[in-house]
């Protein structure tokens, strides 16, 4: 078989070694346009799980490798002016040069054929003369350019502009420096790599580095191999108190902006793509090199493992493809943090470091904690003189109590945990008449012990159900029918309970959903719909018309009398539903309003009737109680709310008296096309509660306390709404505190079923594991610095 590989970094060089270690009849030919000792990079970062394969598949490279690692376990963040170190992680590091010059030498070894200094022929030429092309020909492949149609690549460049660069200071741990200035903000991703010297990455975003001055540095063509040595100097100088007298060292180094890298197809026919030219992840979580290293590994293992070229790169592919994935997930996070690190830096040293250490929801709050409980609990102690102090008239909090079950104060409500259960559309409702199946759920989750309840989807008047199993607050018997409900609620726990009041718009009159999810307009057995414009929500639905100004006066008045209507049955809270393309919402997006009038048009225009009504809620809803109005802060289409529109809304509408925002997105338009994932929701709630200072709820596929306990703590919202968890458990919240070994009273069981507080014992859960070890190993020490050896010649000098 004879293969060609485009590119000799060193993914190409790995996979050409290992494949030719496990077939040593291939004829492999390597093509690289660099001469090879010609010295690019500094240096990259391996884990611990990726040496572990390095080390299975080919000792030898593992040997000579680990030979030159810098290792060290710890996270230091300079911010604030202090230094915050977190342990437990575990890094090794080394020169990028000297790991291509070991894959050369291995290379040189097994007998593959290495062009240096070789511009490598056209792609076509090689896939009719090869059996197999591995194009590793990085972030700019000619091979992914070429067959762009198979491929189908999405080059996301982002916004921050980013400078390689290295010191001869050698830093001890992993080292984030985020300094505040006259221009706004800088940071540096720092580590060291040898006993000489460390990686150090200067980041910024765009306005900031106009404002610094390095727009007119930067403003001219570069020669290849040539740096922007005005900018190193600038960069030396602003970040002089972290270089301790030390210098940067650039290599080829200028501002460029990172491209996050994307293909729909890594393979063409015989041709496929490996490392960067396939995938990139941000420098913020990881090594491009790491990825490429296990893209070689994966690739030269389903070679050797499929009979023909084709099942093997589709088996390659099908493998490797959710592993890059879910670490582009992780990346994307990380990377837009550091895009807008100015949003946090308002937060306090050791909230701040949390943040940044959770940053990509990869590392968790439990997962630190294992990792360095100390740190961790400096950060609870922290917190918990914050909490005790926002809770007024409750006791100093102690530090043994995780953020989740820290109380808050809600407008004038105080709740005893940080964890709701969001409106939950039920569709069992009569005539909007809420019966036992309501009743049930509601006592079932408020015993459940979160600390905040909302009933669900409840209509201002008739013509405002979305079907007709809503329930609605628009008459006497619905009124009385609620203080039943909320009346029991209150009998049986301290659990505050609210009601979500809405006005389905344009998506009224439809069936219950089936369960597929979709509800089909009723057509004649419907209601005649009333929205923003005449759009219909989507093929099949009805046309709504326009709401007129007497509509409008007459829907704000529902509102008013069913927020009276749920204080007198007794509710505590109210949301106001203004997301999910309900008739608020249809307002305030772009997509849903195409009024020519004062009520549409700018977003102060689109705003204007949301407003008025909450404003004439907060007229009539008490003080004591809490008023949160709920908002799509993204429609997830094209041409819809944008971010800064979001907090715009987010801003007017605190000015406008509600307590705090619940920070949901899309349902807005049918064609949307939404990011699910873990918490997928939660970046908006985290956006709009740090440019603005309302409080938020983050929602959205949050289903462990881990998390929640994270976005708390990290400060990315003040509340978590856990929803399907807790149609899954009812008592998830109780559950939640009996995990982590938390039984005070923010999470109190009801005394009939406090017997079930503990887990039940199971099969072999009482046996005892006998000691089989005759000595056992020393746990590694939660933090190790990197200390360079002292050469013989140093050390013979000083004897």
């Amino acid at each position: 078989m004879r293969v060609a590989v485009i590119g000799g970094g060193p993914g190409g060089l790995y996979f050409a070694a290992l494949a030719q270690q496990l077939s040593p009849e291939w004829e492999i030919t390597v093509w690289e346009r660099n001469a090879r000792d010609d010295a690019f990079g500094f240096g990259v970062v391996f884990s611990d799980e990726t040496l572990d394969g390095i080390a299975q598949a080919d000792p030898a490279v593992f040997a000579a490798m680990s030979g030159q690692f810098a290792r060290w376990s710890d996270i230091d963040v300079r911010y604030g002016g202090e230094v915050h170190v977190s342990g437990g992680h575990g890094f090794a590091a080394l020169d990028r040069n000297r790991l291509r010059e070991i894959l050369q030498n291995r290379c040189a070894e097994l007998g593959v054929r290495v062009h240096y200094g070789t511009q490598a022929p056209p792609v076509e030429e090689l896939s009719a003369g090869y059996d197999l092309v591995v194009a590793a020909d990085g972030i700019r492949s000619a091979a992914r350019e070429a067959y762009a149609e198979s491929f189908r690549p999405d080059l996301d460049e982002r916004h921050c502009r980013y400078m390689w660069l290295s010191t001869d200071r050698v830093f001890e741990a992993f080292t984030f420096i985020v300094e505040k200035r006259d221009f706004g903000s800088i940071q540096v991703h720092a580590y060291p790599y040898d006993g000489l010297r460390s990686t150090f990455i200067v980041e910024i975003a765009e306005d900031d580095w106009r404002r610094a001055g390095f727009e007119a540095f930067a403003d001219r063509e570069f020669a290849r191999g040539e740096s922007d040595e005005a900018s190193v100097r600038l960069c030396e100088e602003i970040l002089a108190g972290h270089l301790d007298g030390h210098r940067l060292i650039p290599n080829a180094s200028k501002w460029i902006r990172f491209t996050t890298v994307r293909n729909a197809s890594w393979r063409h026919g015989n041709v496929v793509l490996l490392g960067d030219a396939a995938h990139t992840a941000h420098f913020s979580i990881g090594s491009g090199t790491k990825l490429a290293m296990e893209d070689a590994l994966a690739l030269a293992a389903c070679l050797h493992e499929h009979a023909d070229v084709d099942s093997a790169l589709a088996a390659y592919e099908g493998e490797r493809r959710p592993v890059v994935e879910s670490t582009q997930r992780a990346a994307q996070a990380s990377l837009e943090w550091f895009e807008n690190v100015g949003r946090y830096t308002a937060q306090e040293p050791p909230q701040f470091a949390f943040n940044l250490l959770t940053r990509s929801r990869r590392v968790t709050y439990d997962n630190l904690r294992v990792r360095d409980e100390q740190f961790t609990a400096a950060v609870d102690s922290w917190y918990a003189e914050g909490s005790a102090s926002a809770a007024a008239g409750t006791a100093a909090a102690t530090v043994a109590v995780p953020p989740m079950f820290r109380p808050l104060r809600l407008g004038g409500l105080r709740l005893r945990n940080r964890v709701v259960v969001p409106p939950t559309a039920l569709y069992t409702a009569r005539d909007g008449v809420p019966g036992e199946f309501e009743l049930v759920h509601l006592s079932t989750r408020a015993l459940g012990g979160s600390g905040l309840v909302f009933a669900g989807m409840t209509a201002v008047g008739a013509d405002g159900r979305a079907t007709p199993g809503c329930p609605g607050l628009y008459t006497d018997e619905q009124e009385a029918a609620w203080r039943r409900i909320a009346a029991f609620v209150h009998g049986q726990s301290d659990t505050c309970l609210g009601i979500q009041l809405t006005h389905a718009g344009r998506r009224a009159a439809t069936g219950v959903p089936r369960a597929d999810g979709r509800a089909v307009a009723l057509g004649g057995d419907g209601w005649p719909l009333v929205a923003a414009s005449p759009l219909a929500w989507g093929e099949g639905a009805a046309v709504p018309r326009e709401a007129t100004r007497q509509d409008m006066d007459d829907i704000a008045r529902d509102f008013v009398a069913a927020a009276e209507r749920a204080h007198r049955a007794g509710f505590d809270a109210l949301e106001l539903q203004y997301g999910h393309g309900h008739l608020m919402s249809g307002f305030l997006s772009p997509l849903t309003n195409a009024r020519t009038d004062a009520y549409g048009g700018d977003l102060a225009g689109r705003l204007r009737f949301p407003l008025e009504v909450l404003r004439a809620v907060r007229a009539v809803w008490p003080r004591g109680k809490a008023l949160v109005v709920r908002v799509s802060a993204t429609d997830w289409a094209e041409g819809g709310t944008t971010e800064a529109e979001a907090v715009e809304i987010a801003r007017a509408l605190g000015e406008a008296g509600a307590d705090a925002l619940d920070v949901s997105t899309g349902e807005v338009v049918a064609h949307e096309r939404p990011r699910y994932g873990r918490s997928y929701q939660t970046p908006y709630a985290d956006l709009i509660r740090n440019a603005t200072g309302i409080p938020t709820i983050a929602v959205g596929a949050i289903s462990t306390y881990d998390d929640v306990n994270s976005i708390i703590l990290a400060g990315r919202a003040d509340l978590c709404a856990v929803g399907r968890a807790q149609l899954h458990d009812p008592l998830w919240t109780l559950h939640a505190a009996a995990a982590q070994g938390y039984s005070g009273p923010a999470a109190p069981w009801p005394a009939s079923w406090r017997a079930g507080s503990g887990r039940p014992p199971g099969a072999r859960s009482d046996r005892v594991p006998p000691r089989l070890q005759l000595l056992r190993e020393a746990s590694p020490p939660v933090h190790q610095r990197w200390v360079p050896p002292v050469p013989a010649a140093a050390a013979a000098a000083t004897r």
